[in-house]
């Protein structure tokens, strides 16, 4: 692959875990406000999913960060270094 489908397939591989995660913390909200309406008002809900869906979003990139530093460091003659972003 050359430079620019490598970059492609990163904006890709980027665009479906944030679009996972956005699509988590709307769940995640819509079953709060189903299932306890009185606590969670249904007029706010796209705000509680929204910071949700970006809460799970830094989660995920913090973890896949600590995953690749850990990963680069254990086998640097068996696996090419790569980029984390």
């Amino acid at each position: 692959m050359d430079s620019q489908d490598q970059r492609k397939s990163k904006i890709i591989k980027e665009w479906i875990i944030f679009s996972l995660c956005l699509g988590l913390g709307g769940h995640i909200a819509l079953g709060l406000v189903l299932h306890a309406p009185e606590v969670w008002p249904l007029n706010t809900v796209w705000v509680y999913g929204l910071l949700m869906a970006m809460s799970f979003y830094v989660v995920v990139q913090l973890a896949r960060s600590i995953w690749w530093f850990f990963r680069a460091g254990s086998t640097p003659s068996e696996s090419p270094q790569r980029d984390l972003f």
